[in-house]
């Protein structure tokens, strides 16, 4: 139980990287879904969820063909969705959606520093973020894409007017 209840903080803090997620997420069941799992509950570990991976938590939504949580001493260091491609969405509490692929996504809980590689994608209502490598730092919200010898782009749409 106490590591189901790290690994749903962990996959939360994941995909609130992205986007401010819906803040009321955090506080509904998690369910996760595989076609395999290979675990081992030790301190220093890796365990592995294979095919179709599936997590929903509240408006979190997490489509994977692999997860590999990485635990040190004990606790969850490192997580690892692969896929073709991996996928993330989740709706923020203003209701605006944001979705996010890779072909990787690593989530590094010590640094709080995620690392999306191969083909990145990120869209919300306002414009999207293509690269071949993107990192986003969780605890000032900094991107940082490129760096890789590839281009980055990124296309922002201008803010609509109300009508009258």
């Amino acid at each position: 139980m106490r590591h189901a209840l790290k690994f749903s903080l962990l996959i939360c803090a994941l995909a609130a990287g992205l986007a401010s997620a819906k803040s009321s997420d955090r506080e509904q069941p998690m369910d996760i879904d595989a076609d395999n799992m290979d675990a081992l509950l030790s301190d220093d570990s890796v365990s592995t969820l294979t095919g179709n991976v599936r997590i929903r938590q509240g408006s979190l939504e997490v489509d994977a063909d692999k997860a590999d949580i990485h635990r040190k001493a004990g606790e969850i260091d490192r997580i690892v969705l692969t896929g073709g491609p991996a996928r993330l969405a989740q709706v923020s509490d203003t209701g605006e959606p944001m979705t996010a692929t890779a072909r990787e996504i690593v989530y590094t809980m010590s640094s709080e520093i995620m690392v999306l590689t191969g083909n990145v994608v990120v869209e919300q209502p306002r414009g999207n973020l293509r690269g071949e490598t993107v990192k986003y730092d969780i605890n000032t919200g900094r991107l940082d894409g490129g760096g890789d010898g590839k281009r980055v782009s990124m296309r922002i749409l201008p803010k609509t007017t109300p009508k009258n």
